[in-house]
Protein backbone atom coordinates (compact mmCIF):
# COMPACT_ATOMS: atom_id res chain seq x y z
CA UNK A 1 0.00 0.00 0.00
CA UNK A 2 2.71 2.40 0.84
CA UNK A 3 4.15 2.05 -2.46
CA UNK A 4 1.26 2.58 -4.02
CA UNK A 5 0.65 6.29 -2.46
CA UNK A 6 4.07 6.74 -3.20
CA UNK A 7 3.03 6.31 -6.94
CA UNK A 8 -0.03 8.12 -6.20
CA UNK A 9 2.02 11.72 -4.99
CA UNK A 10 4.70 10.89 -7.82
CA UNK A 11 1.77 11.25 -10.98
CA UNK A 12 -0.05 14.11 -9.07
CA UNK A 13 3.44 15.99 -8.99
CA UNK A 14 3.64 14.96 -12.75
CA UNK A 15 0.24 16.10 -13.38
CA UNK A 16 1.13 19.27 -11.69
CA UNK A 17 4.68 20.00 -13.61
CA UNK A 18 2.61 19.17 -17.09
CA UNK A 19 0.01 21.74 -16.59
CA UNK A 20 2.81 23.93 -15.96
CA UNK A 21 4.46 23.16 -18.90
CA UNK A 22 1.09 23.13 -20.96
CA UNK A 23 0.49 26.70 -19.89
CA UNK A 24 4.13 27.87 -21.04
CA UNK A 25 3.18 26.07 -24.00
CA UNK A 26 0.42 27.71 -24.49
CA UNK A 27 1.99 31.75 -24.36
CA UNK A 28 3.85 31.16 -27.41
CA UNK A 29 1.54 28.20 -29.59
CA UNK A 30 -2.26 29.45 -29.46
CA UNK A 31 -4.52 26.98 -29.45
CA UNK A 32 -3.99 23.18 -30.99
CA UNK A 33 -4.77 21.65 -28.13
CA UNK A 34 -5.23 18.50 -29.07
CA UNK A 35 -2.09 18.63 -31.32
CA UNK A 36 0.11 20.00 -27.98
CA UNK A 37 -1.26 17.15 -25.72
CA UNK A 38 -0.15 14.50 -28.77
CA UNK A 39 3.13 15.37 -28.53
CA UNK A 40 3.82 15.74 -25.03
CA UNK A 41 2.30 12.40 -25.00
CA UNK A 42 4.48 11.06 -27.70
CA UNK A 43 7.46 12.50 -25.44
CA UNK A 44 6.40 10.89 -22.15
CA UNK A 45 6.30 7.85 -23.81
CA UNK A 46 10.08 8.22 -24.76
CA UNK A 47 9.20 8.26 -28.37
CA UNK A 48 9.29 10.32 -31.15
CA UNK A 49 6.48 12.16 -33.16
CA UNK A 50 5.88 13.17 -36.63
CA UNK A 51 4.09 16.39 -37.36
CA UNK A 52 1.99 16.70 -40.64
CA UNK A 53 0.35 19.56 -42.04
CA UNK A 54 0.41 22.64 -44.71
CA UNK A 55 3.55 25.14 -44.15
CA UNK A 56 2.47 27.50 -41.91
CA UNK A 57 0.60 26.42 -39.34
CA UNK A 58 2.85 26.43 -36.33
CA UNK A 59 4.49 22.93 -36.58
CA UNK A 60 7.92 24.61 -36.03
CA UNK A 61 7.28 26.92 -33.80
CA UNK A 62 5.67 24.21 -31.95
CA UNK A 63 9.02 22.25 -31.68
CA UNK A 64 11.14 25.10 -30.89
CA UNK A 65 8.67 26.22 -28.03
CA UNK A 66 9.24 22.60 -26.50
CA UNK A 67 12.77 22.43 -26.66
CA UNK A 68 12.96 25.65 -24.15
CA UNK A 69 9.91 24.21 -21.94
CA UNK A 70 11.37 20.72 -21.55
CA UNK A 71 14.89 22.32 -20.81
CA UNK A 72 16.60 20.54 -23.47
CA UNK A 73 19.32 20.88 -25.68
CA UNK A 74 18.29 21.17 -29.20
CA UNK A 75 19.40 21.22 -33.10
CA UNK A 76 17.35 22.03 -35.66
CA UNK A 77 17.99 20.37 -39.49
CA UNK A 78 15.94 22.03 -41.98
CA UNK A 79 15.91 18.98 -44.82
CA UNK A 80 16.67 19.69 -48.51
CA UNK A 81 16.99 17.85 -51.81
CA UNK A 82 20.78 17.85 -51.51
CA UNK A 83 21.58 17.23 -47.12
CA UNK A 84 23.73 14.33 -46.72
CA UNK A 85 24.00 12.02 -44.19
CA UNK A 86 27.16 13.08 -42.64
CA UNK A 87 25.45 16.12 -42.72
CA UNK A 88 23.18 15.00 -40.03
CA UNK A 89 25.46 12.11 -38.33
CA UNK A 90 29.04 14.19 -38.48
CA UNK A 91 31.92 13.11 -40.32
CA UNK A 92 35.54 12.67 -39.81
CA UNK A 93 38.27 15.14 -40.68
CA UNK A 94 41.93 14.66 -41.33
CA UNK A 95 44.12 16.65 -38.48
CA UNK A 96 48.13 17.92 -39.09
CA UNK A 97 49.19 17.55 -34.97
CA UNK A 98 52.29 19.79 -33.97
CA UNK A 99 54.60 17.32 -34.73
CA UNK A 100 53.69 16.79 -37.94
CA UNK A 101 51.58 13.87 -37.45
CA UNK A 102 48.29 13.32 -38.49
CA UNK A 103 45.17 12.04 -37.09
CA UNK A 104 41.23 11.56 -37.77
CA UNK A 105 38.85 13.51 -36.06
CA UNK A 106 35.20 13.36 -35.35
CA UNK A 107 32.85 16.28 -35.77
CA UNK A 108 29.62 15.55 -34.09
CA UNK A 109 26.54 16.21 -36.49
CA UNK A 110 23.56 17.67 -35.22
CA UNK A 111 21.82 14.69 -34.49
CA UNK A 112 23.92 14.55 -31.19
CA UNK A 113 21.41 16.53 -29.38
CA UNK A 114 18.29 15.61 -27.32
CA UNK A 115 15.59 17.32 -28.92
CA UNK A 116 16.28 16.85 -32.83
CA UNK A 117 13.77 18.97 -34.62
CA UNK A 118 13.88 17.23 -38.45
CA UNK A 119 12.24 20.17 -40.45
CA UNK A 120 10.65 19.28 -43.48
CA UNK A 121 11.68 15.31 -43.38
CA UNK A 122 10.50 14.87 -46.16
CA UNK A 123 12.05 16.92 -48.79
CA UNK A 124 15.67 15.25 -48.47
CA UNK A 125 16.20 11.89 -50.38
CA UNK A 126 15.60 8.43 -49.31
CA UNK A 127 19.39 7.92 -48.60
CA UNK A 128 19.37 10.80 -46.23
CA UNK A 129 16.18 10.55 -44.32
CA UNK A 130 17.43 6.01 -43.57
CA UNK A 131 20.24 8.22 -41.62
CA UNK A 132 17.99 8.96 -38.85
CA UNK A 133 16.86 5.05 -38.43
CA UNK A 134 19.28 3.64 -36.30
CA UNK A 135 19.43 7.36 -34.19
CA UNK A 136 15.62 6.50 -33.74
CA UNK A 137 15.47 3.28 -32.58
CA UNK A 138 18.67 2.92 -30.72
CA UNK A 139 19.50 6.13 -29.65
CA UNK A 140 23.00 5.73 -31.10
CA UNK A 141 24.76 5.79 -34.51
CA UNK A 142 27.66 4.13 -35.83
CA UNK A 143 30.29 5.72 -37.84
CA UNK A 144 33.54 4.52 -39.54
CA UNK A 145 32.71 1.12 -37.31
CA UNK A 146 32.24 2.71 -34.28
CA UNK A 147 29.27 3.26 -31.79
CA UNK A 148 28.68 6.92 -30.73
CA UNK A 149 25.61 7.43 -27.96
CA UNK A 150 23.03 10.24 -28.24
CA UNK A 151 21.82 12.52 -25.77
CA UNK A 152 19.79 11.40 -23.11
CA UNK A 153 16.95 11.50 -23.33
CA UNK A 154 16.84 11.59 -27.70
CA UNK A 155 13.78 12.74 -29.35
CA UNK A 156 13.05 13.64 -33.04
CA UNK A 157 10.09 15.71 -33.42
CA UNK A 158 9.99 15.98 -37.47
CA UNK A 159 7.53 18.10 -39.30
CA UNK A 160 6.34 16.96 -43.00
CA UNK A 161 4.70 18.68 -45.66
CA UNK A 162 2.25 16.37 -47.64
CA UNK A 163 3.20 14.57 -49.66
CA UNK A 164 1.01 15.95 -52.70
CA UNK A 165 3.27 18.99 -52.48
CA UNK A 166 5.85 19.68 -54.97
CA UNK A 167 9.66 18.42 -53.58
CA UNK A 168 8.38 15.97 -51.49
CA UNK A 169 9.82 12.20 -51.01
CA UNK A 170 7.59 9.67 -49.16
CA UNK A 171 9.29 8.20 -46.17
CA UNK A 172 9.96 4.48 -45.92
CA UNK A 173 7.81 2.63 -43.88
CA UNK A 174 10.71 1.16 -41.81
CA UNK A 175 11.46 4.96 -40.80
CA UNK A 176 7.58 5.50 -40.05
CA UNK A 177 7.67 2.81 -37.99
CA UNK A 178 9.55 4.56 -35.92
CA UNK A 179 7.31 7.41 -34.60
CA UNK A 180 5.33 6.72 -32.03
CA UNK A 181 2.63 8.69 -32.64
CA UNK A 182 1.86 10.67 -36.38
CA UNK A 183 0.08 14.09 -35.42
CA UNK A 184 -2.09 15.68 -38.03
CA UNK A 185 -1.52 19.64 -37.58
CA UNK A 186 -5.25 20.50 -39.15
CA UNK A 187 -6.11 25.05 -39.83
CA UNK A 188 -7.01 26.84 -36.89
CA UNK A 189 -10.64 27.57 -35.99
CA UNK A 190 -11.57 31.27 -36.54
CA UNK A 191 -11.10 31.98 -33.07
CA UNK A 192 -7.80 30.51 -32.62
CA UNK A 193 -6.41 32.54 -35.44
CA UNK A 194 -8.02 35.52 -34.55
CA UNK A 195 -6.21 34.81 -31.04
CA UNK A 196 -2.80 34.39 -33.48
CA UNK A 197 -3.17 37.51 -35.13
CA UNK A 198 -3.26 39.43 -31.78
CA UNK A 199 -0.48 37.22 -30.30
CA UNK A 200 2.26 37.62 -33.11
CA UNK A 201 1.84 40.63 -34.77
CA UNK A 202 2.58 42.52 -31.87
CA UNK A 203 5.90 44.41 -30.47
CA UNK A 204 6.40 41.61 -27.52
CA UNK A 205 8.20 38.62 -28.10
CA UNK A 206 6.42 35.99 -26.08
CA UNK A 207 8.85 33.23 -24.68
CA UNK A 208 8.10 30.15 -22.63
CA UNK A 209 9.97 28.99 -19.78
CA UNK A 210 11.23 25.89 -18.59
CA UNK A 211 9.04 23.53 -16.66
CA UNK A 212 11.20 20.43 -17.00
CA UNK A 213 15.02 19.45 -17.15
CA UNK A 214 16.67 16.61 -18.78
CA UNK A 215 16.65 14.52 -15.07
CA UNK A 216 12.78 15.34 -14.44
CA UNK A 217 12.18 14.26 -18.30
CA UNK A 218 13.80 10.96 -17.53
CA UNK A 219 11.85 10.38 -14.48
CA UNK A 220 8.73 11.24 -15.79
CA UNK A 221 8.95 8.64 -18.60
CA UNK A 222 10.03 6.04 -16.55
CA UNK A 223 6.77 6.95 -14.10
CA UNK A 224 4.75 6.37 -17.09
CA UNK A 225 5.75 3.25 -17.52
CA UNK A 226 5.14 2.23 -13.79
CA UNK A 227 1.31 3.52 -13.97
CA UNK A 228 -1.17 0.38 -14.04
CA UNK A 229 -3.39 -0.42 -16.89
CA UNK A 230 -6.56 -2.18 -16.40
CA UNK A 231 -7.02 -5.36 -18.49
CA UNK A 232 -10.34 -3.85 -20.84
CA UNK A 233 -7.84 -1.59 -21.58
CA UNK A 234 -4.82 -3.96 -22.45
CA UNK A 235 -7.75 -6.08 -24.44
CA UNK A 236 -9.18 -3.07 -26.48
CA UNK A 237 -5.42 -2.10 -27.15
CA UNK A 238 -4.95 -5.97 -28.63
CA UNK A 239 -8.33 -5.74 -30.30
CA UNK A 240 -7.74 -2.80 -32.19
CA UNK A 241 -4.43 -3.26 -33.26
CA UNK A 242 -4.94 -6.63 -34.70
CA UNK A 243 -8.36 -6.30 -36.31
CA UNK A 244 -6.38 -3.81 -38.69
CA UNK A 245 -4.08 -6.66 -39.90
CA UNK A 246 -5.63 -8.36 -43.35
CA UNK A 247 -5.26 -11.50 -44.12
CA UNK A 248 -5.22 -12.54 -40.08
CA UNK A 249 -7.83 -14.83 -37.97
CA UNK A 250 -8.57 -11.19 -35.86
CA UNK A 251 -8.94 -9.05 -38.42
CA UNK A 252 -12.14 -7.12 -38.87
CA UNK A 253 -14.35 -8.09 -41.46
CA UNK A 254 -13.93 -4.68 -43.82
CA UNK A 255 -10.20 -4.69 -43.45
CA UNK A 256 -9.21 -7.35 -46.05
CA UNK A 257 -10.83 -5.27 -48.75
CA UNK A 258 -9.50 -1.49 -47.17
CA UNK A 259 -6.06 -1.91 -46.19
CA UNK A 260 -2.68 -3.89 -48.43
CA UNK A 261 -0.81 -3.94 -44.19
CA UNK A 262 -1.66 -3.36 -41.19
CA UNK A 263 0.42 -2.67 -37.93
CA UNK A 264 2.72 -4.57 -36.09
CA UNK A 265 3.24 -5.07 -32.31
CA UNK A 266 5.26 -2.03 -32.04
CA UNK A 267 1.85 -0.49 -32.79
CA UNK A 268 0.35 -2.37 -29.23
CA UNK A 269 3.30 -0.82 -27.41
CA UNK A 270 2.84 2.35 -28.39
CA UNK A 271 -0.88 2.62 -27.78
CA UNK A 272 0.00 1.05 -24.11
CA UNK A 273 2.63 4.14 -23.63
CA UNK A 274 0.55 7.49 -24.51
CA UNK A 275 -2.87 6.19 -23.08
CA UNK A 276 -0.79 6.38 -19.86
CA UNK A 277 0.29 9.60 -20.92
CA UNK A 278 -2.72 11.30 -22.04
CA UNK A 279 -4.08 9.53 -18.37
CA UNK A 280 -1.55 11.92 -16.38
CA UNK A 281 -2.06 14.66 -19.16
CA UNK A 282 -5.96 14.30 -17.74
CA UNK A 283 -5.02 14.10 -13.88
CA UNK A 284 -5.86 10.20 -13.95
CA UNK A 285 -3.56 7.53 -12.49
CA UNK A 286 -4.61 4.86 -15.10
CA UNK A 287 -5.40 4.54 -18.58
CA UNK A 288 -9.20 4.15 -19.56
CA UNK A 289 -11.17 3.30 -22.75
CA UNK A 290 -11.33 6.83 -23.73
CA UNK A 291 -7.71 7.46 -23.92
CA UNK A 292 -7.45 4.26 -26.28
CA UNK A 293 -10.21 5.70 -28.55
CA UNK A 294 -8.63 9.04 -28.57
CA UNK A 295 -4.56 8.19 -28.85
CA UNK A 296 -5.73 4.85 -31.66
CA UNK A 297 -5.50 6.96 -35.04
CA UNK A 298 -2.45 8.92 -34.48
CA UNK A 299 -0.45 5.48 -33.36
CA UNK A 300 -2.32 3.79 -36.00
CA UNK A 301 -2.86 6.23 -39.08
CA UNK A 302 1.06 5.99 -40.23
CA UNK A 303 1.55 2.34 -39.60
CA UNK A 304 -1.25 1.28 -42.24
CA UNK A 305 -2.06 1.34 -46.06
CA UNK A 306 -5.01 1.80 -48.00
CA UNK A 307 -5.92 -0.56 -50.72
CA UNK A 308 -6.44 0.58 -54.27
CA UNK A 309 -10.18 -0.07 -54.15
CA UNK A 310 -10.01 1.80 -50.56
CA UNK A 311 -8.56 5.02 -52.65
CA UNK A 312 -10.58 4.88 -55.20
CA UNK A 313 -13.68 4.72 -52.84
CA UNK A 314 -12.14 8.10 -50.84
CA UNK A 315 -11.61 6.12 -47.69
CA UNK A 316 -8.89 7.35 -45.27
CA UNK A 317 -6.56 5.60 -42.81
CA UNK A 318 -8.34 7.37 -40.24
CA UNK A 319 -12.33 6.52 -41.53
CA UNK A 320 -10.93 2.83 -40.86
CA UNK A 321 -9.54 3.72 -37.39
CA UNK A 322 -12.95 5.10 -36.57
CA UNK A 323 -14.82 2.48 -37.92
CA UNK A 324 -12.93 -0.07 -35.86
CA UNK A 325 -13.22 2.14 -32.90
CA UNK A 326 -16.64 2.14 -33.51
CA UNK A 327 -17.32 -1.72 -33.77
CA UNK A 328 -15.37 -2.38 -30.70
CA UNK A 329 -16.98 0.20 -28.47
CA UNK A 330 -20.44 -0.89 -29.60
CA UNK A 331 -19.57 -4.74 -29.06
CA UNK A 332 -18.38 -3.54 -25.54
CA UNK A 333 -21.64 -1.43 -24.98
CA UNK A 334 -23.45 -4.73 -25.97
CA UNK A 335 -22.24 -7.19 -23.82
Amino acid sequence: MASDDILVGQVEQLGRVLADARASIARRFVGQHQVVEQVLAAILSGGHALLVGQPGLGKTMLVDTLSAVLGLDSQRIQFTPDLMPADILGSEVLDVLPDGSRAFRFIEGPVFTQLLMADEINRASPRTQSALLQAMQEHEVTISGQHRPLGRPFHVLATQNPIEQEGTYPLPEAQLDRFLLQIDVGYPTRDTERDILLATTGVEDVRAHAAFDAGGLIAAQRLIRQMPVGEAVVETILDVVRACRPGTPEQAGFVGDALVWGPGPRAAQALMLVTRARAVLHGRFAPTLEDVEAMAAPVLRHRMALSFAARARGDTVDGVVARLLDDRFRASKAA
